[in-house]
């Protein structure tokens, strides 16, 4: 798109973030009950209660069990709901209520700006509390985390630096190198050069296989990129200003229009069926995080078939915060927990046994991070691969309705992939969708 046209043509985001859309309605009564006003034991024991979405690794890892070894007048219940959407749903209205919250609840990276705008007073500043030290994390995820008024609302857990993630076998058939600074080299121009590389692979590639899965996981690794996406310094929505959203739009469509795409929206069953049968041979967006959805997707058949390769442009995909709410009847305590548990050591430990990438700058030079290889992926060197992606992430304002804005560039993107709309009419539609969306 060139820029004259910026203002006629929106531009689509696809960008999933671990969430994957947001349900905006819930039944508070029928999910799991997560206060923090229960009974303290007996026994002058503190309760803590941790609230999270999904598998969040905390407990996984046995970071509860520990702290409750190393401090046993604290006991920690974690309340988890599987599905992100309605996590949030549930978080929003209690927040709202300021009653029924945990002590410490998580913060998906996609609802920060939210937290940090219209519900930063439900939240404590952990600017405010001596034990806490915030210098360990890397800058742009503080500031994610930082309301107007310099309030420091949520720690940081994890981060999503990125690469190409990319079938060596598939790379092989095609004529192409398969060694990972080759691979790096063949995309180092640009994402124009990745698109090159794709016609290459194309046209001597096996048969039904693509070369990446769909538009929409182009324009996600393209737009991340930029320091400007959807929303402005300022914290004004200019989707359809920005020049990322519009080179991003553009090489999504022609990534489309050349061919190259399997015509897949990323963490949808088709995907993850077109995952398991090695329907495409590259992910343009590959954060730490995505090696292992790879695995357990792709199964014993692909061990050792895929590897990674340097991204043109470092970003960040994901990530998440905890935060303590001021309802919170143990503030003291539970910003304690929420220091010790995002402390460097504690990440360096997630990476270990989760593959949750450190959003600590110093968590990220620990020889559990710097060290860690991943033998599916053919011993890639992945802490010293992530730990320099990750320096090279822009800091990029996030807004409230930025979910709201990939999910419908994502929606425009399929149209134009696997509908078969035109990309301006598929722009309108996005353009006509978050207007109506926006104005609520």
């Amino acid at each position: 798109m060139r820029n004259e046209a910026i203002a006629r043509r929106p531009h689509r985001r696809r960008t999933r973030a671990l969430t994957l859309g947001v349900v905006a309605t819930l039944a508070i009564s029928t999910l799991a009950a997560c206060s923090s006003d229960s009974e303290d034991g007996e026994d002058g024991q503190i309760t803590l209660r941790v609230g999270v979405f999904g598998q969040f690794g905390f407990e996984e890892a046995g970071l509860y069990d520990e702290y409750m070894e190393l401090n046993p007048d604290i006991r920690i219940e974690q309340d988890s709901i599987t599905d992100g959407g309605d996590y949030i749903a549930q978080l929003r209205t209690r927040l709202s209520q300021n009653s029924g919250l945990a002590d410490i609840q998580a913060i998906e990276v996609g609802n920060i700006a939210e937290m940090t705008n219209e519900l930063s007073d439900a939240w404590v500043d952990f600017n405010e509390f001596e034990n806490v030290d915030p210098s360990h994390f890397m800058p742009f995820k503080l500031e994610q985390a930082t309301d107007p008024d310099g309030r420091l609302i949520g720690l940081g857990t994890d981060i999503g630096p990125t690469g190409i993630c990319y079938r060596t076998d598939y790379f092989e058939q095609a004529g192409l190198p398969t060694d990972p600074a080759e691979v790096s080299a063949l995309f180092a121009g640009g994402w124009e050069d990745y698109l090159e590389v794709g016609e290459q692979f194309q046209a001597n590639a096996p048969a039904d296989v693509s070369f990446v899965d769909g538009s929409p996981g182009v324009f996600n690794a393209v737009v991340s990129a930029y320091e400007e996406r959807y929303t402005n310094a300022a914290g004004e929505t200019v989707y359809a200003e920005s020049q990322g959203v519009s080179d991003a739009w553009d090489l999504a469509v022609d990534a489309s229009e050349r061919g190259l795409t399997s015509q897949l929206e990323q963490f949808t069953d088709e995907w993850n069926r077109g995952m398991a049968n090695g329907a495409f041979a590259t992910l343009a967006a590959c954060p730490a995080w995505m090696l292992g959805y790879i695995q357990g997707q792709a199964g014993d058949a692909a061990a050792g078939l895929w590897n990674i390769a340097e991204s043109p442009a470092p970003s960040n995909w994901g990530g998440s915060f905890v935060g303590v709410p001021q309802a919170s009847e143990h503030q003291e305590e539970a910003v304690e927990l929420a220091a010790w548990l995002t402390a460097p050591e504690q990440q360096a430990r997630l990476f270990a046994e989760r593959g949750s990438f450190p959003s600590s700058a110093e968590a990220q030079q620990l020889p559990e991070v710097l060290n860690a290889t991943n033998d599916y992926f053919q011993g890639v060197p992945m802490g010293e691969f992530f730990s320099a992606a990750a320096a090279e992430i822009p800091s990029s304002p996030i807004g409230p309705h930025d979910l709201e804005i990939q999910e419908a560039i994502t929606q425009g993107l399929v149209q134009v992939d696997a509908q078969g709309e035109s990309p301006d009419g598929a722009w309108e539609n996005v353009v006509s969708l978050l207007d109506n969306q926006l104005a609520e």
